[in-house]
Formats: C-alpha cells, structure tokens, sequence
C-alpha cells in the first residue's frame, strides 16, 4: 500500500454552506501545521487529543484564507487506521480549491476515487464486503436499501461468511489428516457428521443466492415496464409518477420511440418504472427499432403495467392482449384503463366485464392526466412487489461480484456433498472444499487479487 499522505474534497462537488476536506496518512499532522494554526497559537495541531476539534485560521502567503474547525482521529482509531484529520471549512469553492492546492504543495498527494476506504481495507478497519457496502450505503435511494448497507456496513454478512469458512476449514483438515495417513487406512472424519455438515453449509449459501433476487431488487428498484398501444397515455402517466416531465407527451402517435427510464421512491420501495415505444403496426425503422426494444423491456420486468385508452378500446386491443399475455408469464401483470373522465360508469362496467376476464390480473381505472386514482396504481405496485418483511439481521445478498462468488461456492459445495455420497477419495472432496472456502473468501477479502481490488474501487466517489 502506498505509505504517502493522501486528500481529498469528501462532500459532493459545487457550492454550500460548509465544505468537508479529508487528510489521511503519516504525515497528516506536519502537512496541517504548516497552512493551520490554531486559535490558541501556543498549541499546534499534532498536539491535539484524539476525538477532538480544533478551530482557527488557514493561512495562504500569511493572509488568512478560512476559517475553519478541523476534527483529529489518531490511528489505528479512525476510518482508515491511519492520522487522520477532516477540515470543515466554507463552502466557497475558491476556498476548497485553495485548500486543496496548499495541501498539494506542502506534500499531500490527491487521493485516487474509494482510496480511503481501500486503505481502511488494507488496514485491517473493514473487510471488502463491508468496504463495499461503504459505497452502497452513499448510494441508497430508499429506506430498505439504506437498511440493508447498514446491516452489510456492520458486518453481518461477513460474519456469516466467517462461520462458514471456518466450518470448511476444520471439515478439509480432517480430510487432509486422513490423506497423511493413507497408507494406513486410517479415518479420522467421520462421513455422516461431515456429508449433515456440508448439506447445512449448501442450504445457507443456496438461501444467500436466492436472496440475491430481492436484494437486487431493493438496491436497484424494482423494474416495471409501462406498455401499451399508442397514445394510450404511458408518458402522461411516467412524469406524473416522476413528478417531472420526463418523457414528451403528444397527440401524435408514436412519439416515444425509445425507452426512458427512472426510479420513483413508493413508501421505502423503490421502483425503475421504463416508459416504452407504443406498440403498433408501422412502416418507421426507428419506431420498429423502439418496439423491439419494448418487448425486451417486457422480459426484464418484475411487473408490467399494461395501459389501455378506455376511449379507444377495439379488437385490435384483444389482438394485443395474446402478445403482452405470452411474454409475461411468471410476471406481476397490472392492467390499467386510462382518460377514464372520458367514459360513462356504465362503458366503465362494460369493460370490467367482457374485457378477457379469464385474466389473473389487477385491474385499474384512472386518469393519468386528471392525476385520478393513480394512488391506487401505487398500492397495486406495492402488492404486486410482495417484498418480504426482512429485519437488520438478515443477510441479503446485493452485490452482483457476491452472487457470482456465492454461485461458484454452492457449485462446490455440492460436488462436496455429491462425492461424500459417492465415497470418492477425499482428495478429490479436499480440493473441492478449498474451492467453496477460496469463493467465500474473495467475498470479505481474505483471498483478493490487485485486479479484483482495483475494479472494485475505482467505481467509487473521490474523497470516500
């Protein structure tokens, strides 16, 4: 690991009341006391306790720049493990830059994006499950995914992950001990406690594989797509859910002729609802190109919202119930009538009773336009989300590198199980455990590569 002191601007970018510059490294203390000096002149910097603030005056060519409080964290009991300090100045971005620049000259080096993390990895402060989830909490959008980072942030999941390595680990020992003594046909395992403690080990990881499904769901929003013939009204519909005009609205068919996409906060639930080209017989290559890309979207949506002009309702509509009915099986599918302030109760009730009731599906009757009954919609989406009650302690799994990696474990696992069945030599079951045990251990860190390390960092904010 690179040794030298390193800072960064760690508040977002632009300006504000107050900005956040972050030093970290062996030199933090000698770098501040040459640009910083306090306001009680007798007592330098380096000097301070740990866990405290300190305010005074940044100086540039001896004309103050800031004032400003600066925080004082002394390793190993900061978030990196190294001296760190944190000045709070304002918020002024000639002054950060200014700062920045002083610190740069006095022997600082700019950090690399996720840089302080990565040496909070490196030394020993989080393993890489957790530095990861460093990155997922910045980026939680909703309460369930800020709930599930925490949970990963402090460590749950790594600690299962250490139990199960640690169960691996006395299960190959046994093996190999019994590998030392082949000649002599000894048996130190004994083969039924081993095969009930490798069929646990597969059920635990086969539960954090298949969690990876609602963790994907509640860390990057459930998708839904918005589907339908022209002007049916998907678009009026998308912005008023957004709140913005996202997407153009018109009376012209076909205005929408590729996929516009947005998340949208529904009671701590977020959803990625996809605004698709509306579907219908046309000679245009871009539309055409639109509506292939609408059944696309249809097969990787958890829920697909069919939108019908309740004003234009014909047999084409019921031609066009076979498709959407086909490519969405397996799928939470809404039906919604739409510019209902157009229609009678009476064409309403029509509707309700000879539109294809042999459909499984959710009805609803809105105006997108009029903002009418669309907090129906909304509960429909939550239903239709059917998210399980989960708790701080449980373990789910959002990270797609974790899903490979646990993927790959459960493989070897069940060779594992297989060959304790089969009663294959146990050199062959050693070597598949250290597989399974290497796969969990590329998760937390304990087995990582410089690539691994590298990519995983690099997506990360600068300053964090």
């Amino acid at each position: 690991m690179n040794k030298n002191t390193i800072c960064a601007i760690s508040t977002p970018a632009g300006q504000g009341g107050i900005a956040v510059i972050r030093i970290s490294g062996e030199d933090v203390f000698n770098i501040c006391d040459k640009i910083f000096i306090p306001s009680k002149r007798d007592k330098k910097l380096s000097d301070q306790q740990p866990y405290t603030i300190c305010f005074g005056r940044i100086y540039k060519n001896n004309e103050i720049l800031d004032e400003v409080l600066i925080s004082v964290f002394r390793n190993p009991h900061s978030f990196t493990g190294e001296d760190t300090v944190e000045i709070t100045c304002h918020g002024s971005l000639y002054i950060q830059q200014e700062i920045l620049k002083l610190l740069l000259e006095n022997g600082c080096s700019l950090a690399l994006p996720g840089e302080f993390t990565q040496r909070a990895f490196l030394n020993g402060k989080m393993d890489l499950s957790q530095a990861e989830a460093v990155a997922d909490l910045i980026a939680s959008s909703s309460a369930a995914s800020h709930r599930l980072a925490m949970s990963q942030m402090r460590g749950g999941f790594s600690k299962e992950l250490q139990l199960l390595r640690s169960q691996l680990l006395d299960f190959v020992s046994l093996i190999e001990l019994e590998l030392d003594f082949g000649e002599e046909d000894v048996e130190f395992a004994d083969r039924t406690q081993l095969l009930a403690l490798s069929e646990n080990i597969r059920k635990i990881i086969n539960r954090l594989v298949q969690s990876f499904v609602l963790g994907n769901a509640i860390k990057n929003g459930i998708p839904v797509a918005i589907v339908g013939e022209t002007n049916a009204g998907k678009s009026t519909l998308l912005n008023h859910l957004l709140n913005e005009e996202k997407a153009i609205v018109s009376e012209i068919h076909g205005t929408t002729r590729d996929v516009i996409e947005d998340v949208v906060n529904i009671t701590g639930i977020s959803f990625r609802f996809i605004d698709t080209a509306g579907i219908r017989e046309t000679g245009d290559v871009i539309e055409t190109m639109g509506i292939e890309r609408t059944f696309q979207k249809i097969e990787q949506a958890s829920i697909v919202i069919w939108m019908i002009d309740a004003t234009q309702f014909n047999e084409k509509t019921e031609e066009l119930a076979d498709i959407i009915i086909s490519k969405t099986d397996n799928k939470q599918l809404i039906i919604v009538f739409n510019k209902i302030d157009k229609i009678s109760l009476e064409e309403q009730t029509i509707l309700e009773e000879e539109f294809l009731p042999h459909i499984p599906a959710k009805r609803i009757y809105l105006s997108a336009k009029y903002k009418k009954n669309t907090d129906i919609l909304e509960r429909a989406l939550l239903d239709a989300a059917n998210l399980p009650d989960f708790n701080e302690n449980d373990v789910i799994v959002t990270n797609m590198r974790h899903y490979e990696a646990l993927s790959k474990a459960f493989d070897a696992v069940e060779r594992v199980d297989n060959g304790l069945r089969q009663g294959i030599s146990g050199d062959f079951i050693s070597q598949d455990i250290r597989e399974c045990m290497h796969y969990l251990g590329e998760i937390t860190g304990d087995i990582s590569m410089d690539e691994v390390l590298g990519n995983i960092f690099k997506n990360f904010c600068i300053g964090k």
